[in-house]
């Protein structure tokens, strides 16, 4: 509870510093439409947790309860201004993406490398990319691992894609019980691909998952690979239960990486991954609801920070990454209703040389994206907040019952190392006698 309270007092500073008014530094706000009149309340009520709550209301978020002299109910919820998750409906015809990596190739504490969840109001998600230090971001949201098998890599880069071990290995423990499905793109040769990458990535992974065996739950413990063509355009490379994804190719270090498309319900998600700015996101990204696309910090900063030379600043930032300014220019040709920028470091001698370098080529609705940031979409209105997370999260429980594992898998030790064993029967026994006495098993020591 107290890292809790500390993460909400530093949202709190963040925002008085900032000047904001319920939106984030270096975001612009959606102007909103005037709203037509709401449609009739239904009559029916339930009761919960003490209070009379309209059916579909959830109690932390009753409407704000202010008397006739403008003073607020000492007893009820006020609308919060943050996102804690695990604690708000998605509405049947909305989206929430939630930032799980926005910085750069060095993960650091306060920024994972790139990683974007995607929920869908008919219960499906997405994961776009899940870059190096990025897994535990997704751990906080508190989502059940069954829900989380979905994973989209936009290039091979380990800032894209390295903590997919975490995800497929840690996903499994802590309750996912499916396959891990992974689509990726080909490449110009077959050995720069996803499934040449994933192959070998799971031969990697051949001790810590034969170490498993008989142990735990096996079902997570597979890898369903699907390699899509790099060079497709617009092609739709996924397609069920009413969501499309299609993808179409970006320009970055090699042939391979990409760019995706998602649309659901009316509602269209572009995330662009890495890309030198090109013409087919320009065509497909188009009138997108929410537009992600890369922003490399300022050259100035990487000679300052990172301590480039000015060659390679120069090469690196404007020509493999899209710089501040070119990132403001497609975002003009596309218009969406809220661009997003990511891939910088966003500190506070940084941020506003970024913005202001947009500025010069974009002036629309703008997200400057930092880990945690949330963004609710519906057709009224995008809410962008920050999320408040737990440090101390556990695993959430799983969907289904688990399954129990075939001992008979199990890898024996070595006759040497099996005889290292240091004779610990009588203290572990009480712990079997407990264990079966409260949950009605049988087991014995080896």
């Amino acid at each position: 509870m107290a890292r809790i309270k500390r993460a909400a007092a530093k949202v709190l500073m963040f925002a008085i510093v900032t000047g904001i008014s319920g939106t984030i530094f270096g975001c612009t706000p959606v102007e909103r439409e005037p709203e037509s009149p709401a449609p009739a309340e239904p009559q029916a009520k339930q009761e919960q947790n003490g209070e009379n709550t309209k059916v579909g209301e959830q109690p932390d978020q009753a409407p704000q309860e202010v008397d006739a002299a403008g003073t607020y109910s000492p007893v009820k919820a006020r609308d919060r201004d943050f996102y804690a998750p695990n604690t708000e409906d998605l509405g049947p015809n909305e989206m929430r993406l939630i930032a799980c990596g926005t910085g750069m190739p060095t993960a650091r504490p306060k920024q994972a490398a790139s990683c974007w969840l995607l929920e869908l109001g008919n219960g499906e998600k997405f994961i776009f990319d899940i870059g190096t230090g990025s897994a535990e971001r997704v751990a906080a949201l508190q989502i059940p691992y069954n829900y989380l098998d979905k994973v989209f890599l936009s290039h091979l880069h380990t800032d894209h894609f390295g903590d997919l071990d975490a995800l497929f290995v840690g996903g499994a423990l802590a309750g996912r019980q499916k396959p891990l499905r992974v689509w990726g793109p080909s490449a110009e040769t077959p050995e720069r691909g996803t499934k040449y990458a994933l192959d070998h990535l799971r031969k990697a992974l051949t001790w810590d998952l034969d170490g498993r065996q008989g142990l735990t739950d096996p079902r997570g413990y597979h890898l369903d690979v699907t390699e899509f063509d790099y060079m497709g355009m617009n092609a739709v490379i996924y397609q069920e239960n009413g969501v499309t994804i299609r993808s179409f190719p970006a320009i970055h270090s090699l042939d391979g990486p990409v760019s995706f498309v998602v649309e659901w319900n009316g509602f269209k998600f572009v995330f662009g991954g890495d890309t030198y700015p090109n013409k087919w996101y320009a065509k497909y990204a188009k009138g997108a609801d929410l537009a992600i696309h890369e922003c490399f910090i300022a050259v100035p900063d990487m000679i300052d920070k990172f301590k480039f030379t000015p060659q390679s600043a120069l090469a690196v930032g404007t020509q493999i990454h899209t710089a501040p300014e070119a990132f403001g220019k497609v975002m003009s040709i596309i218009k969406p209703r809220m661009a997003v920028a990511y891939h910088f470091f966003k500190d506070f001698d940084t941020t506003a040389s970024i913005n202001d370098r947009i500025r010069t080529t974009y002036d629309g609705p703008l997200s400057l994206s930092i880990d945690y940031m949330v963004w609710n979409i519906t057709k009224d209105e995008i809410r962008v907040r920050m999320a408040i997370v737990d440090e101390d999260v556990w695993p959430p429980p799983a969907t289904e019952k688990p399954q129990l594992p075939d001992q008979s898998k199990r890898i024996p030790y070595s006759p040497e190392i099996s005889g290292g064993k240091l004779d610990m029967k009588k203290v572990l026994q009480p712990v079997y006698d407990e264990i079966n006495k409260q949950y009605g098993t049988h087991e014995t020591q080896e």
